[in-house]
């Protein structure tokens, strides 16, 4: 059995799909008017997390994850640019996907567009008039609150302050506006605008996801995920509209995603704190990709429900955690055993599958999955310096640490390989700087003296420092990229 938190119900429940073995899940994407910072690939991950282990218990998902290409905040960076929305999307777009990518977060079936869906959201508009939900003002429509009792069920927002007729045309508010919302926005100057059945106009952008969830996932389905800032207004504003419009429960279990925080603020564009995976992770020649890795085992550490703080120093302890997974992974995977099986090891690995998979199926308990797994790790570490291990019980968890990386996609089975101190600085006062355009620009000492205490930073994986210095680098006019033959510098300006 598997439960989650409900945040409709405020407790865990029983998940019971709606069509047995089969999973609908809807999972609100990127609104594409700046990069994804990593605040939002905290969600992404969960949501990843939470769709791995469905598939791990033996469910098949169905999963959609919208794209929001229209809204007030890409419209107000498209104009800011004077491009069109879909050449100020664009970009970002393909950043996401690239960003995905690299977090090993599996794709989703479809990527709708709201761009794409309008005729869909016209259609819902003109039924929620039809039925008494919805009216119009001046060229534009609004969903009446009044008009739905249920309104407010998942927020747990206080409508007795609510004042009938009042209207926001705004995309997002505070709870204090619990007004009708926009559904459709009549053209105004400036704006993109698409000739409709009700004149026009663009989408307001709580319209868009149930348009395209009900498109593609049907008019009720089984889980609906996104971060707690989604929980109002657009959430509470996709139940009204949804169920106003087909006059059914729309969906059965909502999950949300806590915060990630950063020097005790919540990561937001709007507070000037965020980070970017690229900030986090920089463009590497490495094919494993380690350190995105670690990003990934460091945004799902924590259980979603909490709130989970951002420092370069957990990264660097997530990325020591791994290590350690992946030396055992690579110890079991590729060390000589003898022959034979010990049946106490055996147990050892079938009480670890069993507590690996309660945990998870307990609200995704990400704490307890990964404590049975390091706790094997330790005892079997342990077995292996005694010479406990057999081929047979290898072979057992190789195949038990796969199982577990199809859920957490993190693992990279390697050798564990010895660096002796005195090499390790060997090799980074070998470091060689590669400066573009070759032969025209001899870099200042200062330059150099940064160049080299970010690479011996870095070789110390002292991420924090050597983030600092590349920043500094940066401000100094010698961007440092990271390649295959040691650090590149692109001077922005000639050296005084």
């Amino acid at each position: 059995m598997i439960n989650f938190f409900n945040t409709l119900s405020g407790k865990k429940e029983p998940f019971v799909p709606i069509v047995p073995r089969e999973v609908k899940l809807y999972t609100c994407g990127p609104t594409v008017y700046d990069y994804a910072h990593i605040g939002n690939f905290r969600a992404y991950v969960f949501e990843d997390l939470l769709k791995r282990v469905l598939q791990f218990r033996g469910f098949r998902v169905t999963h959609i994850m919208n794209i929001t290409d229209i809204d007030d905040k890409t419209i107000r960076g498209a104009n800011a640019r004077g491009v069109s929305l879909r050449e100020y999307t664009e970009p970002f777009i393909k950043a996401f996907f690239e960003d995905i990518d690299r977090l090993k977060i599996s794709r989703a079936d479809v990527y709708p567009r709201a761009t794409e869906h309008i005729e869909d959201m016209v259609r819902l508009i003109k039924g929620l008039v039809e039925k008494g939900y919805a009216y119009e003002r001046e060229g534009s429509y609004y969903f009446s609150i009044a008009k739905f009792p249920a309104y407010g069920a998942l927020s747990k927002i206080n409508l007795q302050e609510l004042e009938p007729g009042l209207r926001v045309d705004t995309d997002e508010y505070e709870k204090e506006s619990v007004h009708d919302f926009a559904l459709w926005k009549a053209r105004k100057e400036g704006e993109p605008f698409w000739e409709t059945e009700l004149g026009p106009g663009r989408p307001g952008w709580h319209v868009e996801c149930s348009a395209m969830s009900i498109k593609y996932l049907g008019e009720m389905f089984d889980l609906h995920t996104g971060g707690v800032d989604n929980i109002f207004p657009h959430h509470e504003n996709e139940i009204a509209q949804s169920e106003g419009y087909t006059g059914k429960k729309f969906v059965n279990i909502w999950m949300h995603c806590h915060h990630l925080i950063r020097d005790g603020e919540k990561m937001a564009k709007s507070k000037g704190n965020t980070l970017t995976v690229r900030d986090v992770v920089p463009n590497t020649d490495d094919p494993l990709d380690l350190r995105a890795r670690a990003l990934r085992f460091l945004l799902l550490s924590t259980h979603y429900r909490k709130q989970l703080n951002f420092t370069f120093e957990a990264l660097r302890q997530a990325e020591a955690a791994l290590d350690r997974l992946n030396e055992f992974a690579g110890a079991v995977k590729y060390g000589a055993f003898p022959e034979g099986e010990t049946q106490a090891v055996g147990k050892l690995i079938k009480d670890a599958e069993k507590k690996f998979a309660a945990g998870l199926s307990d609200d995704l308990n990400i704490s307890v999955a990964m404590t049975t797994v390091f706790g094997l790790v330790k005892k079997v570490n342990t077995l292996i310096a005694r010479g406990k291990i057999k081929k047979r019980n290898a072979e057992k968890l190789d195949a038990f640490i796969e199982s577990v990386n199809a859920v957490l996609a993190v693992v990279t089975p390697r050798q564990k390989i010895q660096v002796k101190a005195e090499e390790r600085i060997a090799l980074s006062e070998q470091v060689r700087v590669e400066v573009q355009p070759a032969g025209e620009i001899d870099l200042p000492a200062e330059i150099k003296e940064k160049i080299q205490a970010r690479e011996n930073a870095r070789t110390e994986r002292n991420y924090a420092l050597a983030d600092q210095l590349r920043k500094e680098l940066d401000a100094l006019g010698f961007p440092v990229e990271d390649t295959k033959q040691g650090p590149r510098v692109v001077p922005r300006k000639r050296p005084t």
